[in-house]
């Protein structure tokens, strides 16, 4: 749910048509490796900003590959993400600015890898990265975390710190392989480390139109999965295949691809989403508050 704070007027009374905005935070997670993960981290983030959204977006994947799909030289650099969480740099010196207006990142490389062995023993590790992360949230619209391919220790702090999870699946076969798990690993999280995660929902990538498999496991997904299912659905798409090699993010690298289109519509509807959501919880708010 987004997070949403009612302004105080004069003396007690509250100002309930007016609403402030915190940063809300959204994992992109899925332990199934290939499913456009890192593409939906990079372009969704992309395209917010684009929306004149300001965007953190935290990569805490070892692999690096949302850093340098926005341009960022992952091996040159000296503060990470992993001396973030090792605790030899604060948030501010590792974060940097991409040339993309209103986009921040924080970046990783594949040091991070080293992290899981570094955390055994260390007090509240779940914790470390929402630690430094609540810093700053209010410095931002949106936070997009983009998760390693594994429930380790590395996904548990992105879930600890986000407010939900956004969960790509492949237009494939094996669509809802490993789903069941990653949803029994949200709530656990939610029981006991982070009451307030929520499952964002499903996004569909990689859906080619000309097959009759894509359009089977749409189908089956939707009849099957009791979750929210954005309308969005990503295409297979070569131009989005091609943006990381160069650093940029579809709607830079091709601003008239089906795959910009594809991630513009995403974002809007998470936009969309996250207004409707905060404006119905201060519409519950008020009615509390009249009541009393």
């Amino acid at each position: 749910m987004p997070c949403v704070s009612l302004v105080k007027t004069k003396g007690k009374d509250l100002d309930f048509g007016r609403v402030e905005f915190m940063g809300r935070i959204i994992a992109i997670a899925n332990q199934k490796g290939g499913v456009g993960k890192t593409t939906t981290a990079i372009n969704l983030s992309a395209c917010l900003a684009e929306k004149n959204k300001k965007v953190l977006t935290i990569d805490i994947d070892p692999q690096g590959n949302t850093s340098s799909g926005l341009g960022i030289e992952k091996n040159k650099l000296e503060n990470t993400i992993y001396q973030m969480v090792i605790g030899e740099c604060s948030l501010e010196e590792c974060k940097i600015h991409t040339p993309i207006k209103n986009l921040d990142i924080l970046p990783s490389n594949v040091n991070l890898a080293g992290a899981e062995i570094e955390l055994i023993g260390v007090k509240d590790r779940e914790y470390i990265l929402k630690k430094h992360v609540e810093q700053i949230r209010d410095d931002y619209d949106f936070i997009i975390i983009d998760c390693p391919p594994s429930l380790n220790t590395l996904t548990v702090n992105a879930m600890t710190t986000a407010d939900t999870v956004l969960v790509p699946i492949q237009c494939e076969f094996y669509a809802l392989e490993g789903l069941t798990q990653l949803i029994h690993t949200i709530n656990l999280v939610k029981q006991r480390l982070n009451p307030n995660l929520e499952l964002e929902g499903v996004v569909f990538t990689m859906f080619d139109a000309r097959t009759n498999l894509s359009l089977q496991v749409v189908e089956n997904v939707k009849n099957n999965l009791k979750q929210n299912i954005y309308k969005t659905i990503i295409p297979r798409n070569v131009r989005l295949a091609e943006a990381p090699s160069h650093g940029l993010p579809i709607n830079l690298y091709d601003p008239k691809s089906a795959g910009a289109d594809g991630y513009r519509q995403l974002a809007m509807e998470v936009i969309d989403k996250d207004e409707s959501e905060a404006y119905a919880k201060n519409e519950v708010a008020e009615i509390k508050y009249r009541k009393k």
